[in-house]
């Protein structure tokens, strides 16, 4: 796991975090007041998953890289 594998993970991550938080805030805005603390586990552990996918699956855009170069 090279230096691009954990920088394309951390976008990754970083992209699964804001999708899952904006999803949250719009579900529970519908439901009642937001949930802040819902919204950050909720997207905390959406994060996590993506990381773990990651590195459990690759990353085909560093292999794609690192097959080039």
């Amino acid at each position: 796991m090279t230096k691009d594998f954990w920088k394309a993970a951390l976008i990754r991550a970083i992209r699964t975090i804001c999708q899952t938080a904006i999803a949250t805030i719009g579900t529970t805005a519908l439901i009642e007041e937001v949930n802040w603390l819902l919204v950050l586990s909720s997207s905390a552990l959406a994060g996590l998953l993506s990381v773990l996918n990651s590195i459990a699956t690759g990353l085909p855009e560093v292999e794609d890289y690192e097959a080039k170069h």
